[in-house]
């Protein structure tokens, strides 16, 4: 699936318009064996050459030649003994016409081209490489060691400016991701009960994002341990009194990814302390999304939230103090180690590859490499209409860190350390949508999941 052959050549023209001079040059992924050559993972493109060629096949490469006002791409048709394996497949010819690509070579010629390019001194830009293949080459075609590489920075910036800003047909993706996402934390919530191993769960929305011609796109979060922000273990047996944190979203054929969390009751109903906790999570989630809007930081919104987690805690005994105070300190970090939110569509955490400081921030405002919790916000800057956005705050009751912080009695006009002993083996909470930021504020991006209390607790009970 691809979108319309114009659609890519305006996006390369305007590409070409923001750069100066020189080559840009774009390295599609390869399919990287699992534990021998042939047996390989799933493949996945390259975000960026997808953006502008929209092409899904291994072993590619291309240029645009701003000087020469070329566009090339590189790869081999297939051969007989590909074809005895995999079966007559279109020809490359024809991707690339689809993309309104009319010049393809071999992929040995790239070497070519660009030794030629240099010697006629012009400037080969590319974007930060990830994988170890492309690292290896852009080493031989740059005669250039790997440890001395150095991405464009004016190609990620152009990249960057275009890719931040969605369109249409864009976000028309983005919400079939998200349709498919909300049907997989519905029947997540129906069949998470007691006695059902994590993978089992994991494992039938796998099922339900496949039938629905989608795979995930991001390895899912299926846990009882949801204090811990990114577990991937998954065999844990649920058990009646357990909250059940389910981080899973789908993405589509085209690339486009959706990003949803919803935390909910085993049994089917919250305890007491479950269902307080949880709605300091869902009123720091309200008051971060009526907060999205152009021309507002995404860090003064994630600030915001982290106030009214604070608030929260306060009224439940956990916190105390100043609550201005107490985020200013970072003694909320204690409850919320992460980031609000990041940009979201291509790549679930979008254009992570080309660097946080370019995406997420700016040179005016660079992020905070070394506080705890700000250091792992992914998007700082403003808001713009037409960013795609995740708001997901959590509460994240940690033994080892709560012992840490305990031991150096640290923060403790902010923190009751002897109440927070009961709450040691709580877990995670957290709830998490995907918004469209518009010319008045946002737009929740696909359907309404349900997200309080007595939603969950009625569709939960039902099962």
């Amino acid at each position: 699936m691809m979108f319309s052959a114009h659609t890519y050549q305006s996006r390369r023209s305007l590409l070409q318009d923001r750069m100066s001079s020189g080559v840009l040059l774009f390295l599609g992924n390869i399919e990287n064996p699992i534990n021998f050559e042939h047996n390989v993972y799933p493949f996945r493109q390259d975000s960026s050459f997808l953006y502008y060629f929209g092409i899904q096949h291994a072993q590619l490469a291309a240029i645009i030649d701003i000087d020469e006002n070329k566009t090339i791409l590189f790869g081999d048709e297939l051969s007989i003994d590909d074809i005895v394996w995999m079966g007559q497949q279109e020809s490359l010819k024809e991707k690339a016409s689809k993309a309104d690509v009319i010049d393809v070579l071999p992929k040995k010629e790239l070497s070519a081209y660009i030794t030629k390019a240099l010697a006629k001194n012009q400037k080969v830009h590319f974007l930060p490489p990830y994988q170890s293949v492309n690292k290896i080459l852009l080493s031989e075609l740059l005669a250039c060691p790997i440890s001395q590489l150095q991405p464009s920075v004016e190609f990620i910036k152009a990249v960057v400016a275009q890719r931040e800003i969605k369109e249409e047909q864009e976000i028309e993706q983005i919400e079939e991701a998200l349709r498919v996402s909300t049907e997989m934390h519905l029947l997540a919530m129906r069949t998470g009960k007691a006695g059902v191993k994590e993978y089992q769960i994991a494992s039938a929305i796998q099922q339900h994002a496949g039938s629905n011609a989608c795979g995930f796109a991001y390895p899912p979060i299926v846990t009882i341990h949801g204090e811990i922000l990114h577990n991937s273990y998954q065999g844990h047996e649920l058990a009646n009194g357990d909250l059940l944190l389910n981080d899973s979203g789908a993405e589509t054929p085209m690339g486009y990814a959706g990003d949803l969390t919803r935390t909910f009751p085993v049994s089917g109903r919250f305890t007491d302390k479950q269902k307080a906790l949880y709605n300091i999570v869902l009123n720091a989630f309200i008051t971060a999304r009526e907060a999205l809007a152009p021309g507002v930081k995404f860090k003064d919104i994630h600030l915001l939230a982290c106030k009214t987690l604070v608030e929260g805690l306060q009224q439940v005994g956990l916190m105390k103090g100043d609550a201005d105070e107490a985020v200013k300190q970072h003694a909320h970090t204690l409850f919320f180690q992460c980031g609000l939110g990041h940009m979201m569509g291509l790549d679930v955490h979008d254009m992570e590859d080309l660097g946080e400081q370019y995406v997420g921030y700016t040179e005016l405002e660079p992020k905070d490499t070394k506080t705890f919790g700000l250091k792992s916000l992914r998007l700082g800057k403003e808001l713009q209409e037409g960013f795609v956005v995740t708001v997901e705050p959590g509460i994240y009751i940690i033994p080892e860190l709560i012992d840490i912080w305990k031991k150096e009695n640290k923060l403790a006009q902010f923190i009751n350390y002897k109440l927070l002993e009961e709450y040691r083996d709580f877990g995670g909470i957290r709830i998490e949508d995907n918004f469209l930021i518009t010319a008045n504020g946002y737009r929740l991006l696909g359907p309404e999941l349900i997200k309080t209390v007595a939603e969950i607790e009625t569709y939960c009970s039902s099962k």
